[in-house]
């Protein structure tokens, strides 16, 4: 079985991959975030390093889909291949942030390794506003994430919501976050436990 988390910056991702990986008995696959030597120098120039930091999570990624394909285990995945193309580089190339040649090489990529690659048996969607992204993200404080524009959050929520009004290739189950705290609040993780359990019975 494979979950996959989909959302924007500072959605909660990593934190319902976790806990529902820990719920279910699961191994959780998190974003290469961590140790990533080029997420700083994005965030200081976006321009400059916006196709060698989408290269490296595209690879990243990929390698997470070539285990998830290779073993017997069921995972639950910290965003997913998908977004990296149909979001985050499609924003930085329509924005002026990355060339029309970059662009083109980076989606020749991405369309070779998509022969490979299978859809999440489910795929989650949090949805949050441009308040709770950025809330989130001032508190867990990472000092690279300072320089994050609302105008940046705005554009990927835009193009989240487009990805998941046109996703087709499986199960898609959107959750609205801008109230939840299912880390303090057990009921809220209940109620997202018993919907996941709902879609995939």
């Amino acid at each position: 079985m494979h979950i996959a988390i989909t959302g924007n910056i500072g959605a909660g991702k990593t934190t319902l991959a976790t806990l529902l990986a820990a719920h279910y008995g699961w191994e959780v696959l998190k974003e290469a975030v961590e140790g990533n030597p080029y997420l700083e120098d994005f965030y200081a120039d976006m321009h400059r390093w916006s196709f060698n930091l989408q290269i490296y999570f595209l690879n990243s990624r990929f390698e997470q889909m070539l285990t998830i394909n290779a073993g017997n285990r069921s995972v639950v995945q910290d965003r997913t291949i998908y977004e990296d193309a149909f979001i985050f580089a499609r924003n930085l190339f329509e924005s002026g942030l990355m060339s029309p040649r970059d662009y083109q090489t980076y989606r020749k990529v991405f369309e070779n390794m998509l022969e490979l690659v299978r859809p999440p048996d489910l795929m989650i969607y949090l949805r949050a506003g441009i308040p709770r992204l950025q809330e989130r993200i001032r508190l867990r404080g990472r000092a690279y994430e300072k320089s994050i524009s609302q105008e940046y959050l705005e554009n990927l929520n835009r193009y989240y919501e487009a990805f998941t009004a046109d996703y087709s290739a499986g199960k898609l189950l959107e959750i609205d976050v801008n109230t939840m705290d299912y880390v303090n609040n057990p009921a809220d993780l209940v109620s997202v436990i018993k919907k996941v359990d709902q879609v995939l019975r």
